[in-house]
């Protein structure tokens, strides 16, 4: 494969400088790709695509009729982020998780912020994610958000902006897992010559974190994986880090609240569950708090959860946080709880709740990017200049009815990687999804998700939208070798 016609185009390239020179930390990866024969490179990828399909990597889409499970579309070129750049990244998204922890304990505690006028109550009692439930709580070590799945976007002037937060249940880290693994097998002298750090200890890490929020007493607790079931568009995650942290995976009904404990039936009978990684929403985790038509959850799950004698990772209720308006103030949130400005800056955005705002999105619709409040996956969401004056004038009434539900953005130049099309090499839109633990301290997996775009020009790189994946190569410091 040779990369001789790959144009970076107009947009910042993530592997070549704007000549078409390789980026320093893309330089042996280039030259030994560009040293592979005619077909090589597409063989490769036809063998990373029979791996994944035999190790079963897939994710549902809701909705579709034509059968439960996709494979998860892979690009074997991957994206490589040097150094340098990673440890600014480091730093800002813990940043951002220390601030947005601060917030969700104080919105269900004193409520400062809205005392002091930093948010405007109407905001954050008007978000759909706040539960009243929730006010009061006091979690393990004071942590709200356990496991984060930050998003991530650079502009075409090379400047990387926060794009949302995924405080709920983020998914896509055993992608980033499974990724690595097939790139190992594709290219294993690469890894033999550049320092690119590990991904592999994550499922290590995130059960020591678990077990870190375990009840005081427990001297070897007992943790499990809490799933909706196999129609879960992320069921393939549940299991896979259920199994790669040695512990079971359940649903709602191997699960019962007695005594004040939740136990879990075995095949030796009920066994005491003390920390429960949920990868279930806040509504349907507890159908005597939340929703009472809820068949998912467990029925008394949150007064053991209050009462101490259980751990939830994540929190009920930080999904406030996970509204994209309350996204808007979380500058104000670093300033305010922190005194620091942020090290990763938002992208910039119009709150349509707002008059003045408001009305520069209508006039606008055709330059913008509009989104929901609390949609996800690439839904709720209008591409302005990628839309049709039918679609905009559709938004147009959604945001007049209901003004509080929208924000809308700049259409931001998305990065690029070399991806390959067909036979041969095109730039494809990316963004970054790093992924954040926080028990005792903080923890980011070098990298994380980049997904990719597959569609010709588009912006959206959900995998629900067409969108694919690649592996994401965090170089280690050169002076300290590889993590």
């Amino acid at each position: 494969m040779r990369f001789e016609g790959y144009q970076t185009g107009e947009f910042h390239d993530e592997m070549f400088l704007p000549g078409g020179e390789p980026r320093p930390e893309a330089k042996l990866l280039v030259e030994t790709m560009s040293a592979l024969p005619d077909g090589e490179l597409l063989a490769r990828q036809q063998s990373a695509e029979r791996l994944l399909l035999n190790m079963g990597i897939t994710f549902n889409v809701y909705g579709d009729t034509t059968g439960a499970e996709r494979i998860f579309p892979f690009d074997v070129v991957p994206r490589i982020v040097p150094h340098h750049e990673w440890e600014r990244l480091e730093r800002g998204l813990k940043q951002r998780i220390f601030a947005l922890n601060l917030f969700i304990d104080d919105i269900y505690h004193d409520r400062k912020i809205i005392r002091d006028g930093v948010i405007p109550a109407e905001v954050i009692e008007s978000a759909r994610t706040l539960r009243p439930q929730c006010i009061g709580l006091n979690p393990p070590r004071g942590v709200w958000c356990h496991v984060t799945g930050t998003d991530l976007v650079r502009d075409r002037d090379g400047q990387i902006y926060v794009l949302e937060d995924n405080l709920r249940v983020p998914s896509g880290v055993s992608y980033v897992l499974e990724n690595r693994n097939v790139m190992k097998s594709t290219f294993p002298h690469l890894f033999e010559g550049m320092a690119i750090r590990a991904v592999d200890d994550y499922p290590s890490r995130l059960l020591d974190m678990l077990v870190s929020l375990a009840p005081s007493g427990v001297s070897e607790p007992r943790v499990v994986v809490l799933t909706p079931g196999i129609y879960n568009s992320a069921y393939f995650e549940h299991s896979f880090l259920a199994q790669q942290m040695g512990v079971q995976l359940v649903e709602g009904s191997d699960l019962v609240v007695h005594d004040g404990y939740v136990l879990m039936r075995t095949t030796k009978g009920f066994e005491r569950v003390d920390v429960i990684y949920r990868r279930i929403d806040d509504d349907f985790l507890d159908p005597r708090a939340f929703r009472p038509d809820s068949l998912l959850g467990v029925p008394g799950l949150i007064d053991v959860y209050k009462s101490g004698r259980v751990a939830l990772a994540n929190a009920p209720g930080n999904g406030v946080a996970d509204d994209k308006v309350i996204y808007a103030y979380v500058p104000e949130m670093i300033r305010y709880y922190m005194d620091e400005e942020a090290l990763i800056p938002n992208v910039p955005t119009f709150l349509c709740w707002r008059e003045k705002d408001r009305k520069h999105v209508l006039a606008n619709l055709d330059k913008l990017v509009v989104k929901a409040a609390n949609e996800a996956g690439g839904y709720g969401m209008l591409v302005g200049p990628h839309a049709s004056q039918t679609q905009r004038d559709e938004f147009a009434e959604k945001i007049e009815a209901n003004p509080r539900n929208y924000i809308a953005q700049p259409t931001l130049g998305l990065s690029r990687v070399p991806t390959l099309v067909e036979d041969h090499l095109e730039g494809r839109h990316v963004d970054l999804r790093p992924y954040i633990l926080y028990g005792k301290e903080m923890y980011v997996l070098p990298g994380g998700l980049t997904r990719v775009a597959l569609k010709k020009g588009s912006l959206v790189v959900n995998s629900s939208q067409g969108g694919g994946s690649k592996d994401t190569w965090v170089l280690a410091d050169p002076n300290g070798g590889v993590a």
